[in-house]
Formats: C-alpha cells, structure tokens, sequence
C-alpha cells in the first residue's frame, strides 16, 4: 500500500503531460490551411513524445515497486 502513496505524483504528472500532447495533436489536426506534411509532422511528433511517457511512467512505476525510490542515490 505504501508503493501507491509513492506513484500517484508520477502518474498524476504523466497524465497531464499526456493529455497535453495529445491535446497539441488535436488542435494541429483542427487548423485549416495548412499542407498535409506539416500536419502529419505536427501529428506524429507530440504522439510519439505521449507514447515516450507512458514508457516513463511504467519504468517510474517498476523502480518504486522495486523499492527504488530515489533515482538518486545512483549517482
């Protein structure tokens, strides 16, 4: 129980970034006039930046059920 205490800030974090992206996406799909490679790039980048947080968030999530809670006291 105490490991859920410790993930709810990475999750909450990764959540706003997520929908902050997709967001992004969205609203560059929305705009008129402009060619279709920009929009595709303008797409695909903020995507790939969500899909890079969720691999994130789930290596956050394995380190503290590891008991790793400071990243740290690696260095």
């Amino acid at each position: 129980m105490n490991h859920w205490k410790k993930m709810i800030a990475p999750i909450v974090v990764a959540l706003i970034i997520i929908l902050y992206y997709v967001g992004i996406a969205v609203f560059f799909v929305k705009i008129p006039g402009i060619s279709a490679v920009i929009k595709i790039l303008m797409v695909v980048i903020p995507l790939v930046l969500a899909v890079v947080m969720v691999g994130v968030l789930i290596s956050r999530i394995k380190e503290i059920q590891g008991g790793e809670e400071d990243d740290l006291s690696q260095y």
